[in-house]
């Protein structure tokens, strides 16, 4: 971002912790599935609605709030990461209706997402070591899903099952952290600075 860009007004408050509040609260709907310690269709259907209420609803909703406030890395990854969450409400209704999506198609979509999400990563760690983090979390249950996919094994389920909890539990940290940490005018909240820097300019 330039320095032009951040001379400019933000047009709305930081949307960040809403579309993480939404991103776990999305994840706390689906821990229940994920551990199998519910499959009923209701049980689909009612996470299917918490997926996309506050996991498509919140993060579509903060993306375009970043993206109006000039925040294209969160803008990006908020706006995008929504529509997922919506294939994550039209899939769970699918099972529940007894429709199974095409493996091939969903496995393809999920190599994709992992090289976004890597590429993410890498930007993000120039903002926060723990942005970082939660997106090394989300890279790691991709790579387990195609891990999964390319085998059929089912001995993945439970650690990509506990990932999700620990995603939700790091979106909730994070979003306490710009929420409360500002408040209180002291660091509740753990949240370290940049893994990287970027490179100076050359002087020409």
């Amino acid at each position: 971002m330039s320095a032009a860009q951040n001379a400019v007004p933000a047009v709305f408050a930081e949307p960040t912790p809403l579309g993480l509040i939404g991103l776990a609260i999305g994840c706390a709907a689906l821990a229940p599935i994920a551990l199998g310690v519910t499959l009923t269709p209701a049980a689909l259907r009612t996470a299917a609605m918490f997926c996309l209420l506050f996991g498509g609803g919140c993060q579509f909703l903060a993306g375009v709030m970043s993206l109006a406030n000039r925040n294209l890395y969160g803008g990006t990854l908020f706006t995008a990461f929504a529509f997922n969450w919506v294939m994550n409400w039209w899939l769970l209704n699918a099972v529940a209706g007894g429709v199974m999506p095409d493996h091939a198609v969903l496995l393809s979509a999920d190599i994709c997402f992992l090289l976004i999400f890597a590429a993410m990563t890498y930007g993000f760690g120039f903002f926060s070591g723990l942005l970082f983090l939660f997106l090394l979390v989300i890279d790691l249950m991709y790579v387990l899903k195609i891990i999964a996919g390319l085998t059929g094994t089912a001995a993945l389920a439970l650690p990509i099952a506990v990932l999700t909890i620990l995603l939700g539990l790091l979106a909730l940290w994070i979003a306490f952290a710009l929420l409360l940490n500002p408040v209180a005018g002291r660091r509740l909240f753990w949240f370290p600075g940049p893994v990287f820097k970027p490179a100076l300019p050359t002087v020409q």
